[in-house]
């Protein structure tokens, strides 16, 4: 889910854009005072963002951008980029503003109800095709669930390389539900989605569990980016007093749910790999230690019923 706390930077000043400072300019010449603007507000990618930005507000793409440079923009497109940099300075996630995020190499739609999936967590899918081993060549019957899936994240990750498997998601949010169903209906991937909390609705044999819970403990939210503290619903967040409450209820279902040699994989928070392991193991699961993502943070734990 998240990579690390980050606490917040001092207060600055509110700093917005006016349309008139775009109108009349070049599509080039408004992306530079776009970018400008991030950078003075302390965004991490002010000339990636400047860019998706504008190129959402044209809707043209990175090519069509390129061509349109020196062409000057009209009223109502300056208007467009406006609001849309403006939502940004607000410190607005980028994919929540255009809708949209790739993960897997997919595009995933967002809504106001699901978490917005990150380049960590692919981890996750990472370990779970590794840990099934000649399974993932051949994938028939074999039954996936992702508990608290969001927009389907680990799920449709996973059926998209396991294409014979039988995949679930579970959520109790009926809306990231919905927005579940219309990312397997794009990405062209059969999968069923349950109203329930984690895994409460579904029985077994499932042959690979994974889930990504809300981790972050209740009184560090607060302390996050706002990024995340103001745009992520919270119950994708919190995870009780200590981040745990979420690997507790998994670890209880995954040993009722997973057929004896089942999987479950789960996305790690920061230092929380020893309880997490801690918690499966007294389910009765035998853990691997954890595996990184890209940065070298412990990222995916991996265990296993044994019988």
């Amino acid at each position: 889910m998240l990579t690390s706390y980050t606490r917040l930077p001092p207060r600055q000043a509110s700093i917005c854009l006016q349309t008139n400072q775009l109108a009349g300019n070049s599509v080039e010449a408004a992306r530079r005072l776009v970018a400008l603007s991030f950078r003075n507000r302390g965004l991490d990618t002010p000339e990636l963002d400047a860019r998706l930005l504008i190129a959402y507000a044209l809707r043209l793409d990175h090519t069509a951008l390129a061509g349109q440079a020196t062409r000057s923009l009209m009223p109502e497109e300056a208007a467009r980029i406006t609001g849309l940099a403006n939502r940004r300075l607000r410190r607005e996630p980028i994919a929540r503003i255009l809708g949209t995020k790739e993960f897997w190499g997919l595009p995933f739609k967002i809504n106001a109800q699901t978490f917005v999936p990150r380049p960590e967590t692919e981890a996750v899918v990472e370990a779970a095709l590794q840990a099934l081993g000649q399974r993932r060549h051949c994938s028939q019957g074999l039954r996936i669930a992702d508990l608290g899936t969001g927009p389907g994240t680990l799920v449709l990750s996973l059926l998209s390389e396991l294409r014979e498997a039988w995949g679930v998601g579970t959520d109790i949010s009926p809306a990231a539900l919905d927005c579940a169903r219309c990312n397997a209906a794009a990405q062209g991937v059969r999968a069923a989605f349950v109203a329930c909390e984690y895994g409460a609705a579904l029985e077994g044999p499932i042959d690979l569990v994974v889930s990504n819970p809300p981790y972050i403990p209740r009184s560090e939210i607060a302390m996050l980016e706002p990024e995340v503290s103001a745009f992520e619903p919270r119950i994708a967040l919190d995870g009780g007093l200590d981040g745990l409450d979420g690997y507790r209820a998994i670890a209880t279902e995954a040993r009722r749910l997973l057929s004896p040699g089942g999987i479950l994989v789960v996305e790690l928070g920061a230092r929380q790999a020893s309880a997490v392991r801690a918690l499966v193991s007294a389910a009765g699961l035998a853990s691997d230690g954890p595996r990184p993502d890209l940065s070298g943070t412990p990222r995916a734990l991996v265990a296993r019923r044994l019988a």
